[in-house]
C-alpha cells in the first residue's frame, strides 16, 4: 500500500516520522510518551507512561485502578499477544447476592468493584516487553498528579455533572470539588495522594534485590499484596463492597492469545472474548464478501451495509461471547469464513433488520462437529431493558481512553485504559491512594443464562478492545478508540477507510461515521432501542433519509461527536516510515520524530 500522496483534506495533517510515533487521546499523554522515546525507552516503555497519564488526566473517562486491556507485536518474539487487563468479580460476588440485598440490580458505587487490573497489566508489559523502570515511565504522570496540570474543558464539564454524586464520597470530593465546587477549565487539577501512590511503587521497585523485572514484581506485589492491597480491601469493606485482600492476592492479568482474520492480504488482530474484541472479525468477515469499493465511500448503500454486518456481529456477541475461563465460546465457528458466507445472506440491501436479528449457530462450524444451540431468552429481540432511541443517551455513560505507540524496531503496543471515576459510573477514590478500583461490573449481567453474567471470579465481557494489524508478516497498523459499542465500529470504518479507500490515519479518522445501537447496551440496565442508527452530520439528510426508508432509525447528531469514538492509529509502511493520526472529536494528538 503506497503512502498517501495527500490529495485529500484533512483538519490536521499526518503525523509522519521514522524513529517512533505516538498517539494517544489527551495531548498531555502524546507528550509523556514522546518523553520516554527520547530517554532510550521502546514503544511498550513509551506506551505504558502514555497509559498512566491519561489515567491521571481523564479522570472522566479512565483510572489508574481500572481496567486496561493491551494487545503488543514484540518484534523479538515476532508474534501478536494481548494482556487481559481487566478484573475479576470478588469470591463473594453472586447473582444471587444481587437479587437478595438489591433487587436484583447491580447498584452504582462499590458494589459494583472487580478487581483494579490496570497496574498488574502496565507492570507485566514493562516486564515482559519494556526496556526501562517503571520509575522512569511513571515520571511524568508523578509530575501531572504532583504538580497538577490545566483542567480541559471537557473534564471540567464532566466534574460539575459529576458533583452531585463526588460530594457523597468524601474522599473524592476532596480531590475533584476542592474549595466545594467544581473546577473550572483552565483551573489546575492537583492529586498529591495518586503521585505518592506511583512513589510507593516506583520506590519498592528500586528497593527490591535482583534485576529490572526483579524490581517491577516487588512494585506489583505492594499492590496486591502488600500495604496498598489492605488500604484497597479495607476501604471496599467498610464501604459495604465484597473486595478481599484474598481476592487482590490470587489476581493475575495474563497474556492470552488474540483473535484474528485477514481482510484485502492484512492480517487483523483484536482481544479475544473476554472483551468484545471478535466483533472486529466477525464483522470484517461478513463485510469482506461485498464491493465496498462499489457500493462507494459512505454512500447510503455503504452505510447500510456496514451497519447490518455490525448488527449481525452483535447479536452473536449477545449470544455467545464472554469470559472464556467461564463461557463455552465457539470461537473457531464465530470466525469461520464460511459461517460469515452462511450470515451475509441474510443482509438485504433494500430493507433493515430493524431490531437485533436472531444469532447463529457458529456450533457446526467448530471443530468436533454441531451441536444444539441453547437459545437464550430475548436473544433475538434484545435481551435489555427497551427505551424509545431519544432516551437511550441518558443511559450510556462515557468511558474509556486509547494510547498507541510504535518505534522503529518494529515494537507495537496499543491499549484501552479506562473505568472514569469523575462519572456516574465511577466509584470512590480510596482515602490515600489517589485512585478507584475498577467499577467494571457494570458490565456483567444478572442473568445467569447470559454469557457475560456475574460469577464469583469471572471477568466481566469488556467493551474496551484495542487493536492492530499485519501485512506481509509485518507491523501495519496500531489502532483503537474510547466509546462504549461504538468502539468497534468506529475502529472497523476507519480501517476500511485506510485499507479500501486509500486515506492516510488523519483522514481516515476525520470521516464522518455511522453508529448503529440496535442491540442492548454493554453497561448497566443494557438499554436497547430497537434500529437506532446515528450519523454524524457530515454524511447528510440525504443519506439519513435513504436509510431511514431501509427501515433504520436514523437520526443525524454533529459533526465530529464525541458520540462517534476517538480512534487514534499509527500506520507503519515497509519503508519505516511511521504515519500518526488522531481524532479531534477528543483532545487527542499524535506525535513523532
Amino acid at each position: 500500500m503506497a503512502l498517501a500522496t495527500g490529495d485529500r483534506n484533512s483538519y490536521r495533517p499526518a503525523v509522519m516520522g521514522t524513529h517512533y510515533m505516538a498517539a494517544s487521546t489527551h495531548y498531555l499523554a502524546t507528550a509523556a510518551a514522546t518523553r520516554i522515546f527520547e530517554q532510550g525507552g521502546n514503544a511498550i516503555d513509551a506506551g505504558v507512561a502514555a497509559g498512566l497519564c491519561v489515567g491521571t488526566l481523564e479522570r472522566d473517562l479512565t483510572d489508574p485502578g481500572g481496567v486496561a486491556p493491551i494487545i503488543i507485536y514484540s518484534a523479538r518474539e515476532q508474534r501478536v499477544v494481548t494482556i487481559a487487563g481487566l478484573g475479576r468479580w470478588p469470591a463473594a460476588a453472586s447473582i444471587d447476592y444481587f437479587k437478595r440485598h438489591h433487587g436484583g440490580l447491580l447498584p452504582r458505587g462499590i458494589l459494583r468493584s472487580v478487581t483494579p487490573a490496570a497496574p498488574y497489566a502496565w507492570l507485566t508489559a514493562l516486564e515482559r516487553y519494556g526496556r526501562l523502570t517503571f520509575g522512569q515511565v511513571a515520571q511524568p504522570a508523578i509530575e501531572l498528579a504532583e504538580e497538577g496540570f490545566p483542567i480541559f474543558p471537557r473534564l471540567a464539564a464532566s466534574i460539575a455533572a459529576a458533583a452531585p454524586i463526588l460530594s457523597e464520597w468524601p474522599s473524592s470530593a476532596e480531590i475533584f470539588l476542592p474549595a466545594g465546587r467544581p473546577p473550572a477549565a483552565g483551573e489546575t487539577l492537583v492529586q498529591r495522594d495518586l503521585a505518592r501512590t506511583f512513589r510507593r511503587l516506583a520506590e519498592a521497585e528500586r528497593a527490591a534485590a535482583g534485576d529490572r523485572e526483579a524490581g517491577l514484581r516487588a512494585a506489583r506485589d505492594l499492590f496486591y499484596k502488600g500495604e496498598i492491597a489492605s488500604q484497597i480491601a479495607r476501604f471496599c469493606q467498610a464501604q459495604g463492597g465484597l473486595l478481599t485482600e484474598r481476592d487482590l492476592a490470587g489476581f493475575e492479568a495474563k497474556l492470552e492469545a488474540p483473535v484474528t482474520t485477514d481482510y484485502a492480504g492484512v492480517q487483523v488482530y483484536a482481544c479475544g472474548p473476554w472483551t468484545q474484541g471478535p466483533v472486529i472479525p466477525i464483522a470484517l468477515n461478513l463485510l469482506r464478501g461485498f464491493d465496498l469499493l462499489r457500493l462507494g465511500h459512505n454512500t447510503a448503500e455503504y452505510l447500510h451495509t456496514v451497519a447490518e454486518c455490525f448488527n449481525l456481529a452483535f447479536a452473536d456477541r449477545e449470544r455467545f461471547v464472554g469470559d472464556p475461563e467461564f463461557v463455552d465460546v465457539p470461537l473457531e465457528g464465530l470466525l469461520s469464513k464460511v459461517y460469515a458466507d452462511e450470515r451475509r445472506r441474510l443482509v438485504r440491501s433494500e430493507r433493515a433488520f430493524g431490531e437485533m436479528p436472531p444469532a447463529g449457530d457458529p456450533w457446526k462450524y467448530q471443530q468436533g462437529g454441531a451441536r444444539e444451540p441453547e437459545m437464550l431468552a430475548g436473544a433475538a429481540g434484545g435481551g435489555g431493558l427497551r427505551v424509545s432511541p431519544q432516551a437511550l443517551d441518558e443511559l450510556i455513560p462515557p468511558d474509556t481512553s486509547y494510547v498507541c505507540a510504535v518505534d522503529s524496531e518494529g515494537n507495537v503496543f496499543s491499549a484501552t485504559p479506562s473505568d472514569p471515576c469523575v462519572a456516574e459510573s465511577g466509584s470512590p477514590i480510596v482515602p490515600g491512594l489517589g485512585l478507584i478500583v475498577s467499577a467494571r461490573g457494570s458490565q456483567s449481567r444478572l442473568d445467569e443464562r447470559h454469557p457475560a453474567s456475574l460469577q464469583p471470579g469471572k471477568r466481566p465481557r469488556l467493551t474496551p478492545n484495542p487493536a492492530l494489524a499485519l501485512k506481509d508478516g509485518r507491523p501495519f497498523l496500531a489502532f483503537g478508540t474510547p466509546g462504549g459499542d461504538a468502539q468497534t465500529q468506529a475502529m472497523v470504518q476507519v480501517f476500511l477507510n485506510v485499507v479500501e479507500f486509500g486515506m492516510d490515519p488523519q483522514e481516515a479518522i476525520e470521516q464522518p461515521r455511522a453508529l448503529s445501537f440496535s442491540f442492548p447496551n454493554s453497561f448497566a440496565p443494557h438499554a436497547y432501542a430497537p434500529g437506532r442508527l446515528l450519523l454524524e452530520a457530515g454524511l447528510g439528510e440525504q443519506a439519513r433519509a435513504a436509510l431511514a426508508s431501509r427501515g433504520h432509525a436514523a437520526e443525524l447528531i454533529p459533526n465530529l461527536s464525541r458520540s462517534a469514538g476517538g480512534v487514534c492509529a499509527i500506520q507503519i509502511h515497509p519503508g519505516g516510515v511511521l504515519v500518526g493520526g488522531a481524532d479531534p472529536r477528543r483532545e487527542s494528538y499524535a506525535n513523532g520524530w
